[in-house]
């Protein structure tokens, strides 16, 4: 049995919570894409129990924050088991960008999706793609169509060489 720790960097999903009542623990899922094919992206959930860092976890985090997370990575034993790190460690990379000051109404929203960030504009419903560099994709008129426009794109890239 390997004992050595995994050190993985990846987006923060969604919200984190806590792993109990007093929050003493915390649950996460990052994303993590090791290339820019989405293919190989993975969504990884994630357990503290160290109570100063599920602390930090539950109260400093928010989605689309980049991490990189130090743990064991726990596999199932039976077939009803998840697969899940348990992290002892995590620094944040990143943070997400703020796009209203506390307390304002927010209509819109940026969220990360592995190498993308998408605009949702909650006026409109319409979704602004871009690469995390900053390169627009294109604009659908709702987020189920995300994926579409992804796939799109690879596939140009991909017939490029880029």
């Amino acid at each position: 049995m390997d004992t050595e720790p995994i050190v993985l960097d990846g987006f923060l999903e969604e919200a984190t919570v806590p792993g109990d009542l007093h929050g003493s623990t915390a649950r996460f899922r990052i994303t993590v894409s090791p290339t820019d094919d989405r293919t190989d992206e993975m969504i990884l959930p994630c357990g503290v129990t160290d109570s100063a860092l599920a602390h930090a976890v539950l109260h400093d985090l928010v989605p689309s924050d980049k991490l990189r997370v130090t743990g064991h990575l726990r596999l199932p034993r039976t077939p009803d088991d998840p697969v899940w790190l348990a992290v002892s460690t995590l620094a944040v990379l990143e943070t997400a960008p703020l796009l209203t000051a506390p307390g304002a109404l927010t209509t819109a929203v940026l969220e990360r999706y592995g190498p993308y960030v998408c605009w949702f504009d909650a006026d409109t419903g319409a979704v602004d793609v871009f690469t995390e560099t900053g390169t627009w994709i294109g604009t659908v008129p709702a987020p189920d169509e995300i994926g579409d426009l992804l796939e799109a794109f690879e596939q140009r890239q991909a017939t490029s060489g880029e």
